[in-house]
């Protein structure tokens, strides 16, 4: 049998899976650990990890499955990562520090400097986004804040750059993972020197940069000798989280949308023109099948509060009496537009959206005669989905047209009720499908070390397991309580 390997690097725990190429089919899954792997928060707004502790899961994961299948037959890996972190290595290729992950926010201010340092209208055309909090402005904050151990930095790279090297013990990237770090030219094509040149890190500490789909790397002897895969398998796919879960719903051509629903959620479509929102409310990367001949950029768009209001709202509104499943049957029993109740749901930080401001989480128009608690469950599931909407619509000012939108069936896209909501709200078409990160990372390398001869090839078996439409008898309801919600958040903007 030949298969092949996914890892997938999160903030809460690695996850691995095997693929039957032949069949397309997970055969094996492996978690760890088995609770959430902790987050190093020294200070408010900080937040690192040990490079040292994805490597021993990621090792632990693949002995589990190798317990089941041999790793003999594994013919590529792929790997899909926590997007924006910061692994600083030395010349003997140890890290140096803990990772600065995705959700530490010290370098916000480098960024804004940069921004205006820089100028903003050259970094908007060829950047498309501010410097912000990305990889390369984490690494100035090294530079200014630690500067004895940023001279020791030899190379620095992101999450799943540093599983690759411990799998290959070659230093590389991808021209994705140079666009999440803020070190991607789109004008120009190539790399974004000028923002390592401003921030004074040497061009030396960048690795070398080569496509998503495609050998990077190839296993060494060490790997070998500790799990078992044979020296010289490709490691043949490599993509930020948010990328790859686009790709693991085969989310690839100009117009297509996939979309996650946990604590946050994220909206990913896919475009064939880069352009900078100029408010920087949304972000535009390199998406995983991009060149330079075919290109394909992916618009970000991520919504701190949106499941997290679902979960409070169970925690202390049905004091989690009942579980979610119950709460949608309940939410069923209002009527669509909630007789006039609104919550909006950004209670979880600075919302990027939003211009980086925090409105906080609010409940408007309760009628303490008519509203009831299933007003209130309704009332939260449509709030979530009118600031996906409200997303999207700034989405398509930067060109993308959304006709269908892509979800694996997990979190929010287990209501029937959100799901139709969305997809009324927005007009598109809603397609699930039963996949995940590691999976997509694995059916990846399969496709990028040439197991898979195209992509229709590749995606042959990713499994369609519903469709939702949007619903003509719930338009009008839905389209005046968003007017609505739109009208109390921007008058909390203007506040």
């Amino acid at each position: 049998m030949k298969t092949t390997l996914g890892i997938d690097i999160g903030s809460s725990s690695v996850k691995v899976s095997l693929l039957d190429v032949e069949t397309g089919r997970c055969v094996a899954s492996s978690t760890n650990p088995s609770q959430e792997m902790p987050i190093d928060a020294l200070r408010s707004g900080w937040a690192e990890q040990d490079p040292e502790m994805w490597w021993r899961y990621a090792t632990e994961g693949i002995r589990q499955i190798a317990a089941q299948y041999p790793m003999s037959d594994v013919r590529a890996i792929g790997i899909t990562y926590q997007m924006h972190g910061l692994v600083c290595l030395d010349k003997a290729g140890r890290p140096l520090r803990k990772a600065i992950i995705w959700c530490d926010s010290r370098a916000v201010e480098i960024g804004a400097e940069a921004l205006e340092g820089i100028g903003r209208d050259y970094c908007l055309s060829h950047a498309l986004n501010s410097p912000g909090n990305f990889t390369a402005s984490k690494l100035a904050w090294v530079k200014r804040n630690e500067p004895e151990l940023f001279g020791r930095i030899d190379r620095f790279m992101l999450p799943g750059d540093y599983i690759a090297y411990r799998l290959s013990g070659e230093i590389s990237t991808t021209e994705s993972g140079l666009s999440e770090q803020i070190l991607w030219d789109f004008k120009e094509e190539r790399r974004a020197d000028f923002v390592a040149d401003y921030y004074g890190i040497p061009r030396t500490m960048i690795p070398d940069a080569g496509l998503s789909i495609g050998i990077g790397a190839r296993t060494d002897q060490a790997t070998e000798a500790a799990l078992g895969i044979p020296a010289g398998t490709p490691i043949s796919y490599r993509a930020g989280d948010q990328p790859n879960n686009a790709f693991s719903l085969n989310v690839m051509e100009a117009g297509e949308i996939a979309a996650t629903g946990g604590t946050s959620g994220v909206v990913y479509g896919v475009v064939d023109t880069p352009k900078a929102d100029p408010k920087s409310r949304v972000n535009t990367f390199v998406h995983v099948n991009h060149t330079a001949a075919n290109p394909r950029y992916g618009i970000l768009l991520c919504i701190n509060g949106t499941g997290i209001l679902n979960s409070w709202v169970r925690r202390h509104i049905t004091q989690e009496k009942i579980g979610y499943a119950e709460m949608n049957s309940l939410a069923e029993q209002a009527p669509a537009g909630c007789d006039g109740l609104l919550m909006l749901p950004f209670g979880n930080g600075a919302e990027r959206m939003l211009e980086n401001r925090c409105t906080g989480t609010a409940i408007e128009g309760i009628d303490l005669n008519r509203h009831t608690t299933a007003h209130l469950l309704r009332a939260a599931q449509e709030g979530i989905a009118c600031s996906f909407r409200y997303g999207i619509d700034i989405m398509r000012s930067l060109g993308l047209r959304p006709d269908v939108i892509r979800a694996g069936r997990a979190n929010l896209f287990l209501s029937p009720l959100f799901r139709r909501t969305l997809a009324t709200l927005t007009g598109a078409r809603i397609e699930l499908f039963d996949t995940d990160g590691a999976l997509g990372a694995a059916r990846g390398a399969a496709l990028g070390a040439g197991l898979y001869k195209s992509r229709e090839e590749a995606f042959a078996s990713l499994k369609r397991l519903e469709v939702i439409e949007p619903e003509a008898a719930d338009r009008e309801a839905l389209e005046a309580s968003y007017e609505r919600w739109k009208q109390a958040l921007e008058t909390r903007l203007k506040n």
